[in-house]
Parts: structure tokens; C-alpha cells; sequence
């Protein structure tokens, strides 16, 4: 292991400082970015601003588009209340209030996060832990609430603009144990985030061994991560990296599998040598590798990118996973591709790999009721339909069933689609209704 590697952090108070802001952006451009930078999660580390980013191409640099605010992120009627504000220098506490106001009107918990996903323990709710798909547990350890540099496009930035109640986050490795041992079916546990990789190994330490010692039904520890990306050396040149990764084959020791959920949205972020060097540490501790990423216009929608940054992640030995669509939440009129579309640059990009990259599925929405694959556009009996299926659903029954929807080239969420053939609903709805009516009613007894 050779010197230790530190990152330089900015957000929206001193971005300005970056040698590159006034040489490459208009005041203008500095502008919006304070602007935008005020609502949503702003932070970037050395690391990009120096290797990621190529400032030549900015303003229109898919990794500057992903780490800076971008001023059409916020509708104009957003933007100008927040720019008014600044410029007549309201005091603080009346800042927040007008952006705290445009935050909860960009949708921050979408799919059902907050009411139907947060379980109890003895009459405790849990709020670090999400249980939504049978076998998967989902854990945000309270030290993990925050990553090396922020995604502009991220469906979990209420995790990190300061408001209490918007945060999942547990310190208690004591609950989270007590409820798996109460759930036999849950076999994989995801500690994300934020990002678990910003913790110290120590801190991580107190919650995994707990999981390997004492809850033998758990078989997989995932880790969802950008650190690959926004901050290589984690794995191979901080203090604790030798630890980190004796944590990782300890696991494996006790008859674990160590999945780690790799974040990539460009394949501008596979180019560095300290990319490589972490990619190849890690699997040679045994550490297997996935990637995902969402679709997102300004960034990578285009198949020729996606294709690209597969066969290079299968080259470097990592397997290709997912490709989601951007989430009903935050800038996502920003980002939104129509399903349509999406589903055409997965399919050109697919036919661009060989088998081996064609572990990836996609394009998946997150919705309320589970992951919806688009299968594609079909015609059947003369009417032309949009093919879907569940990857993932609230009902296991649901999961591989195909239904159809009607063909529509603006839709670009589950909502936005009506059922094909003129049926009333889709044939998970009524179940989904229910379970959802439950969960109020559970609710509104808790409160």
C-alpha cells in the first residue's frame, strides 16, 4: 500500500474556488449553479474536477452534467424564486423556507419509500432499513448518509439536504439484527446509501460482522457504491483500504457472497488508471463486481455509450447488471427519457455486445408496485402495445408475468401508461391497491 490519497471537497459555498469555474463557465453558468446548487445536493471531490471531467467539452461534459447543477434541473418558476432570494440576500431562515417549500414539491420519497417500505420491531419503526422485495433488505447505516461527490440525477438527494424527516439512516446494528433473525426469507442484505464506502472500515465493521456471525440465512452482502467512480483509492490508497478489504474476504470466510453494486453512468469514468487499479484489487480479494446505472438525457442516452461502457466493464472483469430509468423524483424532467426510446438505445446497444455483456437488464423502473422491465413495442391482433414485465414486485407471484400497455412515445414512468386492449387495469392493480390501503391504514393506527 503506498502514500495515502486525500480528495479536496466543494459545494454550493466554495465551488468558486475550483481553478476551472472561471476559466471554463460564464457568470451565467456560475449563477445556476449556485441556484440550483441551493435545492438540490451539490458536492464534488478533486478527483472528478481533475481526471473525470473534460473541461474543453463543458458546459456539455457528461461528468460535469452529473456532478454540476444544471440550471434547467429546477423549473423557471423554482429557479427564480430561489435566484430572487439570493440577490436580495434574504436572511437564512427565509431561504430555507422557500427551498425546503420547492423540495417537498419534487416528489422526494417516490415509490411508496416512506409508507409501505419501513418496517417495525417491537413497535419501533426502523428507519435505516427499507424491506420491499422478499428476499432483499436494504440498510443505510447513519454514517454512510454521504458520498465522495453527489450525482445531480440522484433519486435519494433527500438524504443529504439537512431535513430530518426526509432521511433514512439507523445507527442500531442491534434492531437491524433482531429484525433479520425475524425474517428467514431475507437472504441478501444492501447496505447503501449515500454510500457505505464513505464510512470508515471500523464503522462498517459494526455492522456487517454482526450479519456473518449471527444471521446465517443471509448469504449476500451487497455493497451500493459510486466510490469506484468518484474516489478509486478508497480501495487502494486510504489508511484503512487493507482493512476494508480483510473486511470483505472475511465474509467470504464465513460462507458469504460479496456483491458490489457499482455505479457507472458514462464510460468517461472507466479511462483512469486509478479506476483500473481499484477494479483489479478488488477482485483479486474476491469481490464480484455488478454495474448500473439510470438512463438519463444529458448524460448517456445514447446507445453507442452504453455499449461502449459495457464492453469495457466486461473487459475489466466486471458483470454489467442494470440499466434503470430515472426516477419520478427530483430533476427528473431534467433527465426523463421516454420509455420508447429507452427501450430502442438498450436495444441497439445490446446488439452492439456479445453474450457475455448481456447479463445487463434493463430498461427497469423503480415504481411503487416493483421493477418494471419495458419489454418493448409489439403489435397484437393490429394494435400496437408496449410489452412489460416485472424484474421485482411487492407480490413475488408478479415477478416474469408479461402484461401490456398501450403504446405511447411520451410516457416515461409506470403512471404514465394505460392497459392495453381496453382493460380496466393492469393485472397486478387491484392486489397493489390493497396492500397499499393496508399500509395507510397501519399508519394511521401508528400516528
Amino acid at each position: 500500500m503506498s502514500e495515502t490519497k486525500r480528495a479536496r471537497t466543494f459545494g454550493v459555498n466554495n465551488f468558486k474556488k475550483i481553478p476551472q469555474i472561471e476559466q471554463y463557465l460564464t457568470p451565467d453558468q456560475i449563477e445556476a449553479i449556485e441556484v440550483v446548487g441551493n435545492v438540490l445536493p451539490f458536492k464534488v471531490n478533486t478527483y472528478v474536477v481533475d481526471e473525470l471531467i473534460e473541461w474543453d467539452n463543458v458546459p456539455n461534459d457528461p461528468i460535469f452534467v452529473l456532478t454540476f447543477p444544471q440550471k434547467e434541473m429546477l423549473s423557471p418558476e423554482h429557479f427564480s424564486r430561489v435566484q430572487h432570494a439570493l440577490k436580495e440576500n434574504l436572511p437564512k431562515g427565509e431561504l430555507k423556507e422557500i427551498v425546503n417549500e420547492i423540495r417537498m414539491d419534487l416528489n422526494p420519497h417516490p415509490a411508496g419509500q416512506m409508507e409501505m417500505n419501513v418496517p417495525e420491531v417491537d413497535g419501533y419503526k426502523l428507519t435505516g432499513i427499507q424491506h420491499k422485495y422478499r428476499e432483499t433488505m436494504l440498510f443505510f447505516p447513519n454514517q454512510g448518509q454521504t458520498c465522495h461527490s453527489y450525482c445531480t440525477f440522484c433519486f435519494r438527494w433527500p438524504q443529504f439536504v439537512g431535513i430530518d424527516e426526509l432521511r433514512f439512516a439507523m445507527k442500531e446494528s442491534e434492531l437491524m439484527v433482531k429484525y433479520l433473525k425475524e425474517h428467514p426469507e431475507i437472504t441478501d442484505v444492501l447496505f447503501t446509501g449515500g454510500d457505505p464506502m464513505i464510512m470508515s472500515t471500523k464503522q462498517l465493521e459494526s455492522y456487517v460482522l454482526p450479519i456473518i456471525e449471527q444471521v446465517p440465512h443471509v448469504q449476500t452482502i451487497r455493497f451500493g457504491s459510486k466510490a469506484l467512480s468518484y474516489w478509486p483509492y478508497r480501495f487502494t490508497h486510504e489508511r484503512d483500504s487493507e482493512e476494508l478489504l480483510a473486511l470483505f474476504r472475511k465474509i467470504q470466510e464465513a460462507g458469504k457472497h460479496v456483491a458490489f453494486m457499482a455505479h457507472f453512468n458514462h464510460p468517461q469514468e472507466l479511462k483512469t488508471d486509478a479506476l483500473k487499479e481499484a477494479v483489479a484489487t478488488l477482485r483479486e480479494n474476491g469481490v464480484q463486481i455488478r454495474t448500473q446505472s439510470p438512463i438519463m438525457r444529458n448524460i448517456n442516452d445514447s446507445s453507442d455509450a452504453w455499449a461502449k461502457m459495457w464492453k469495457e466493464q466486461v473487459r475489466l472483469g466486471m458483470i454489467p447488471y442494470y440499466m434503470f430509468l430515472a426516477r419520478d423524483t427530483g430533476a427528473q424532467d431534467y433527465f426523463a427519457v421516454p420509455l420508447v426510446r429507452a427501450w430502442g438505445i438498450f436495444k441497439k446497444a445490446y446488439e452492439q455486445v456479445s453474450g457475455i455483456a448481456r447479463t445487463v437488464r434493463g430498461p427497469s423502473m423503480s415504481a411503487e408496485p416493483g421493477k418494471v422491465q419495458i419489454l418493448g413495442e409489439t403489435e397484437i391482433n393490429g394494435e400496437k402495445v408496449l410489452g412489460l414485465r416485472f424484474i421485482q414486485g411487492r407480490n413475488p407471484e408478479w415477478v416474469h408475468k408479461p402484461f401490456f400497455a398501450e403504446y405511447d412515445e411520451k410516457a416515461i414512468w409506470l403512471d404514465d401508461l394505460k392497459p392495453a386492449f381496453n382493460q380496466d387495469e393492469f393485472f397486478f392493480e387491484a392486489d397493489y391497491n390493497a396492500m397499499k390501503e393496508e399500509a395507510m391504514q397501519e399508519l394511521e393506527i401508528a400516528e
